[in-house]
């Protein structure tokens, strides 16, 4: 496949601040961009358009219909539930995704949380910046608790690329490392125990897995319970992974020690969050994944998915 086709970038915003060119996309011939593209808006921002690029937008069976020049939906994201898989594949529209883009970047925010809650060092940066140090009566003023790393339990749930990563950063610290997944890996060399013992062995524990009906609400009112008071949680998977009212009920009752938060069910953040303002809960608004390096590295992935298509030799493909 060597034409000229159209090309529409439905949420262009969600991927740049302006720090990554619009050139940088691949295109074969006349692209659009669109900073954001809200539900009414979607179909007429397509248009007759061939290929579609989108982060989070959903391309619903409706969509598909009203603009049927659509061949490709290139994904600026790893999940893909905001595409109607199966009417796709029912129109032979191809569907590509970036996978394995963010490994690095969401296990270095794993560790800048759990580095929050056990050296505290923002709230350090306050105590020097309010002038507490300069009336303090030692030379080292220690006012708020810090805890070492090495020697923690550290459970991981989901033993993808990323929970790899993460467990050979916590080699690093020395901490002691246990896996539990859906699929037993067929080569692990940390211990691979249950859901329940994760939670219930943890010092800190970290949620790496997609999004599924199995995973969804996984961090519950009842394994909550199996937690040590002085445990850490740790979320940068998805927000509906964990019952969130369930969560700020510990946190608010000394249930669990902390929390940190890369991701909400609802984004952005509803006003009427039960998270707001929860005991020793530090939330960072989906930034994990959001490094320049990062972004660029999933912009080159999206184009070398475009070329493969255009070449005639998908990959990517998540609608085989």
């Amino acid at each position: 496949m060597n034409k000229a086709l159209k090309t529409v970038v439905l949420d262009w915003g969600t991927v740049s601040n302006g720090d990554i060119s619009c050139d940088a996309i691949y295109s074969t011939g006349e692209i659009s961009f669109h900073t954001l593209t809200r539900p009414e808006e979607t179909i007429n921002q397509i248009g007759d358009s061939d290929i579609v690029l989108c982060n989070k937008v959903l391309i619903t069976e409706e969509v598909m219909k009203a603009c049927r020049n659509i061949k490709y939906i290139g994904l600026f994201a790893t999940g893909f539930n905001n595409i109607d898989l199966k009417a796709a594949k029912e129109r032979g529209i191809i569907v590509s995704n970036a996978g394995s883009y963010s490994t690095d970047a969401v296990a270095q925010h794993v560790f800048a949380l759990i580095l929050q809650h056990y050296s505290k060092v923002s709230t350090y940066k306050s105590f020097v910046e309010d002038g507490s140090w300069i009336s303090s009566p030692t030379f080292s003023a220690f006012p708020y608790p810090i805890y070492e790393l090495a020697g923690k339990t550290l459970s991981i749930v989901g033993y993808g690329s990323i929970g790899k990563a993460v467990a050979k950063i916590a080699e690093a610290f020395n901490m002691n490392i246990l896996v539990s997944t859906r699929t037993k890996p067929t080569s692990c060399k940390y211990e691979v125990v249950s859901m329940d013992e994760a939670f219930r062995r943890a010092d800190i524990i970290t949620f790496h897995c997609p999004l599924t009906e199995q995973t969804k609400g996984l961090i519950s009112r009842d394994r909550l319970s199996l937690m040590k008071k002085s445990a850490l949680l740790i979320n940068t998977s998805r927000g509906p992974v964990a019952d969130e009212q369930a969560l700020a009920d510990a946190l608010n009752s000394g249930l669990i020690a902390g929390a940190g938060l890369d991701v909400l069910e609802h984004e952005p953040m509803r006003p009427d969050s039960p998270l707001i303002g929860a005991r020793n809960c530090v939330i960072t608004p989906h930034v994990a994944w959001a490094p320049l390096e990062t972004r660029s590295r999933l912009v080159s992935i999206v184009n070398e998915n475009i070329k493969a298509y255009m070449n005639g030799t998908p990959k990517n493909v998540v609608n085989p």
